[in-house]
């Protein structure tokens, strides 16, 4: 373990998002030049640590969770932050993520962002990741919401902040704001109605009256509240065709943030889908009783097909991967609605996977945009020749969007694959599989253009990335090569994750 005090080690649940949240109303007071972003590596990499170090004594106590009840208060009046092997893993990811991106953001912002601007800039960049942390780590339903609004209206902020290059960010972050609002509406109703027939806003103790009630099928209240969270989750997971706002936001988003949103925002949600559908309502309930997964599975087939041909048409390389989002949002919820240990396994290490991924590719697309101005396709002929470093990470990125072998890709494809056969459900196998192969046209997109075209303009005259975004860039493609080799760390912590959640344990 890292060498933390015992007092730090005792608190570390709620240091996870107090370490952030105070970091980011301080950075507000960071001034110019390069301190907001120095103080914003600080606090990130100050919070990633605090997460390993929550993974590797949930790992070294052999319990199934930790529970830090804050204020003293007991858990069934007050707010519980809970831990266990699945939201250790997301918390991991995201504080990860996060660091990362804002060692890599420094010369991006600059570039996008006016430099007056650079410390609200990272203020709303910090307490967007505290948002994301916290919904994580709660186990408080309504707890969920509140740090869903800090994490959306942060986000909304961060996209907008984007018009200096392109004004089309403001009418992405009016629309994420619109169909984000609506969403967020939905869950909350759906909490309300939850606590009108448990009585408590704690998740274990609404999953325990659940299970006493007689009548958990045919509750009129209870079917409401799971059908708009329902439908709330799947707007704020930006599940096809509830999708619509994710495309334009991750376009027009400064570079920096559309890496950070495609690597951890929509997996947030997903991880919300998992508390609510499997800790609260519980398995038996959300895919037997209310056969939901035939509705998900659908949701997921289509976004999977037509997000891809959506992709396929594209002309900008950040919107082409925005919409390759969207179908691998299709994938990792195609995987836990089998229900099943490996369909749930593949979930879970598919959001790792797609984190790492996409993060990386995003990254790599934001180097181009500091070179040459742009990421259309047009940005990218040549860029092989004048970019090598850049372009090989773009394209190893891509290798693991198809599923590629040695890639982490396949491992999460693996998965799903062999969780569909499981459930008898061949057809989503064969989904995967056409899914997979319209990923390798829109990435052959990018890789012809990167390899065999012609630099012209700026292209021409473009060097190489500078090394403090190579290196970020490197790590994320570098993990994701590492991970579909050596799966020992994913598919274990995946596996005893799904067993947990299949287990019915809250």
């Amino acid at each position: 373990m890292l060498d933390i005090p015992l007092d730090v080690q005792a608190n570390l649940p709620v240091l996870i998002v107090l370490t952030p949240l105070l970091g980011g109303v301080i950075a507000t007071f960071t001034g110019r030049g390069v301190l907001p972003w120095l103080w914003s590596t600080l606090v990130t990499g100050v919070t990633f640590a605090l997460t390993i170090q929550m993974m590797m004594t949930l790992l070294a106590s052999g319990e199934p969770f930790i529970s830090y009840e804050l204020g003293n208060w007991p858990k069934w009046w007050g707010i519980e932050y809970r831990v266990d092997l699945l939201n250790a893993f997301i918390l991991l990811v995201v504080a990860g993520i996060g660091f990362i991106t804002t060692v890599y953001a420094r010369l991006s912002v600059q570039d996008e962002i006016p430099d007056d601007r650079h410390n609200v800039f990272y203020a709303v960049w910090i307490l967007a990741i505290t948002g994301l942390l916290g919904i994580t780590i709660t186990g408080d339903a309504f707890n969920v919401y509140v740090l869903l609004e800090i994490s959306s209206l942060t986000v909304y902020a961060l996209i907008a902040m984007g018009k200096d290059r392109d004004r089309r960010a403001l009418t992405a972050s009016l629309r994420y704001l619109i169909l984000g609002s609506v969403g967020a509406s939905f869950i909350l109703l759906g909490i309300g109605y939850l606590m009108m027939v448990t009585g408590t806003l704690n998740m274990e103790d609404m999953h325990n009256q659940l299970l006493r009630m007689p009548d958990l099928d045919t509750n009129r209240t209870i079917l409401v509240a799971f059908a708009l969270l329902v439908v709330g989750l799947s707007l704020k997971m930006a599940l096809y065709p509830l999708h619509m706002w994710l495309p334009k936001a991750y376009t027009y988003a400064p570079s920096a943030v559309s890496a950070l949103l495609a690597a951890t925002a929509t997996k947030v949600g997903v991880y919300m889908a998992f508390r609510f559908l499997f800790g609260i309502f519980g398995v038996g309930f959300s895919f037997y009783a209310m056969p939901s997964h035939f509705v998900l599975l659908g949701m997921a087939s289509l976004g999977i097909i037509f997000s891809s041909l959506t992709a396929i048409r594209q002309t900008n390389a950040k919107s082409l991967l925005a919409y390759s989002s969207v179908g691998q949002i299709g994938y990792i919820v195609a995987g836990f609605s089998l229900a099943n240990p490996n369909g749930v396994a593949g979930s879970i290490v598919h959001i790792f996977n797609h984190a790492v991924t996409k993060g990386g590719m995003f990254m790599a697309l934001g180097a181009i945009a500091y070179r040459v101005g742009g990421t259309d396709m047009k940005h990218l002929r040549g860029l092989g020749k004048r970019m090598p470093l850049t372009a090989g990470a773009l394209a190893l990125g891509g290798l693991g969007l198809i599923g590629f072998p040695l890639t982490a890709g396949f491992i999460s494809k693996w998965y799903l694959v062999s969780g569909a056969l499981d459930a008898g459900m061949w057809q989503l196998a064969v989904v995967v599989l056409i899914g997979s192969l319209f990923a390798l046209v829109y990435v052959w997109k990018i890789i012809e253009a990167l390899f065999f075209g012609e630099p012209t303009g700026r292209t021409a005259e473009a060097t190489e990335a500078p090394l403090s975004m190579l290196i970020p860039i490197w790590v994320l493609i570098g993990l994701s090569i590492y991970f579909g080799v050596d799966t020992s760390f994913t598919a274990d912590v995946a596996t005893r994750a799904a067993s947990s959640l299949l287990g019915g344990l809250p």
